[in-house]
């Protein structure tokens, strides 16, 4: 495991914006220097990495003691009413594990997908049922990377925790990526407290268990919101968002994992993160 200053992993969401080149390899270069630990490879808009350079980046992970994880395409919609946009779908989240595994990295965060006209109780089963499949085949791949839903902003797409928790109750070698950001935006900004955070880490403790606490993946922005649920990302200093007292939930509940920060100066709220969690730790 990368060396940190702590049990959490502090990292950024793509190429950082003070990084001199726009690579991924540069991205790591810069990650290091800004003392980071963690970088979160997006392939949001398509999988376009071969092989051969997901082993020079994996490679250059290593060398630097920095953790990888990758982010799947967004096009991903496990409950489309088109069996070709099911497999598509399904594509997406292969690929992305298998440059994953090539390049070391130890998590592939997905969206699942959308309602539509379906109800949430249906919209679990088609998901389960797809996501099922592309489990399948990873085990039979002997694939280790973990495959991470992630809890939506909006009240249209499958995501709230409890779909989340129920999903990866349900589907062997599935695990949460926890998106407070999202989770505070669906819930129209109202959960905002040490005891809000807190709640939500016990309860994926207690549906889990405790290693789903101990191997955490989290996102955590600031966000801009409406009735309709997230808007875009925004800095955490430019919100309301009480970070600090997430950063004292997430020390209390004694998180381990990785902390990946999707602000549009995400390098520099995951040093924020950073060094407000050690301060937070030497005093408890």
């Amino acid at each position: 495991m990368p060396r940190a200053a702590s049990n959490i992993l502090f990292g950024a969401a793509g190429v950082p914006d003070s990084t001199p080149a726009a690579s991924s390899l540069a991205a790591l270069e810069e990650v290091r220097r800004l003392g980071l630990d963690a970088l979160e490879v997006e392939f949001v808009r398509g999988v376009k990495i071969g092989p051969d350079a997901a082993r020079e980046l994996g490679a250059k992970a290593r060398s630097l003691g920095l953790a990888l994880s990758v982010h799947a395409p967004y096009y991903v919609n496990l409950n489309s009413a088109e069996p070709g946009k099911r497999l598509q779908s399904q594509d997406h989240l292969l690929r992305s594990a298998r440059m994953a595994r090539e390049m070391g990295a130890r998590s592939v965060v997905f969206h699942a997908g959308y309602y539509h006209a379906s109800t949430p109780a249906e919209t679990l089963a088609a998901i389960k049922r797809e996501l099922g499949q592309v489990l399948s085949i990873l085990k039979a791949e002997r694939n280790p990377v973990r495959m991470r839903v992630e809890t939506m902003g909006k009240p249209s797409q499958f995501g709230s925790l409890d779909e989340v928790l129920t999903l990866c109750q349900e589907l062997e070698g599935l695990a949460p990526c926890l998106d407070f950001s999202h989770l505070f935006a669906r819930d129209g900004g109202r959960a905002n407290s040490y005891l809000d955070f807190h709640r939500v880490l016990r309860k994926v403790e207690k549906r889990l268990g405790a290693e789903a606490l101990r191997s955490a993946h989290i996102h955590l922005s600031g966000i801009e919101y409406n009735h309709q649920g997230e808007i875009r990302h925004l800095n955490l200093t430019d919100t309301a968002y009480r970070y600090d007292e997430w950063v004292e939930a997430v020390r209390d509940a004694r998180v381990e994992g990785t902390v990946i920060c999707e602000s549009p100066a995400r390098e520099n709220d995951a040093r924020m993160l950073k060094g407000l969690y050690a301060s937070y730790v030497r005093k408890s």
